[in-house]
């Protein structure tokens, strides 16, 4: 995963409730940049980069993530003062996601996908308990004809209460019934077969240790950044574990749709 110096702030993008941004950087590409100081600090990062990263192996389309670094000096000048304090409190390893130029926010009506992709992304959603993919808030670009998957950081709720994540790790998805793709999703046991074989305990290590350690070290139910990271491992892999009832839920919800 690639690290960029972030050099000019451009502009906020305020439909975000965190507040994220694009900005440019030393590469002189634009990024939306995800702040580290920004509502639930590093576990949006987090589920950001382990989410999308999972949804790209399973061969999706997200953009490119990359780590940030962000001077706080940037801040000098911002008058915005709100800005201000939320580049302060980001300096150090932020989050971004390659900026799509002319991308335009997914409609369902007017991009209905295959039902072989609305199952693999509603398969995926499930799998990460990603509770933010709905008609109101899609979090889907299209850009060259393609679905885009954005926004992840709200995925992996598991992690905002470690107290029994592990025993709740294969607990259904129930959310999965408010997925803006599940009318189309006719082909979910399908998307089992084939993502199940790709998205394997081998993988979602490698993915897992590309999360840097300063965003794991503030976590009171581990030791260090080494056994908070082992845990995501853990509940991530025994969520793969069959049967799958994150998958029996999503079968359910889509037959109630018919």
């Amino acid at each position: 995963m690639r690290t960029v110096t972030a050099t000019r702030y451009v502009t906020p993008l305020r439909e975000g409730g965190s507040l994220p941004a694009v900005v440019e950087a030393d590469d002189d590409g634009l990024y939306v940049l995800k702040f580290r100081g920004a509502g639930q600090g590093p576990k949006a990062l987090i589920a950001e980069l382990v989410g999308g990263e999972i949804a790209r192996a399973a061969g999706l389309d997200v953009p490119e993530i990359v780590l940030i670094e962000l001077d706080p000096e940037l801040a000098r000048t911002e008058p915005d003062a709100e800005i201000q304090d939320l580049i302060r409190a980001s300096a150090g390893l932020n989050l971004g996601l390659d900026f799509l130029p002319g991308s335009v926010t997914f409609d369902p009506l007017a991009h209905p996908p295959a039902g072989e992709l609305a199952s693999a992304i509603v398969w995926l959603d499930a799998f990460i308990s990603n509770v933010d993919r709905t008609a109101r808030n899609t979090n889907m670009l299209v850009w060259h004809r393609r679905l885009w998957l954005i926004d992840h950081g709200a995925a992996l709720y598991f992690h905002h209460q470690w107290d029994g994540a592990r025993e709740r790790a294969r607990s259904p998805f129930p959310m999965v019934k408010d997925h803006v793709l599940l009318p189309r999703a006719d082909a979910l046991a399908a998307a089992d077969r084939v993502l199940a074989q790709r998205i394997t305990p081998a993988l979602i290590r490698q993915v897992v240790d590309r999360v840097p350690d300063a965003w794991l070290c503030d976590e009171p139910a581990f030791a260090d950044a080494a056994a908070h990271r082992a845990a995501y491992v853990e509940v991530l892999s025994d969520r793969l574990q069959a049967p799958r009832t994150f998958l029996e839920e999503a079968l359910r919800a889509q037959a109630a749709h018919l």
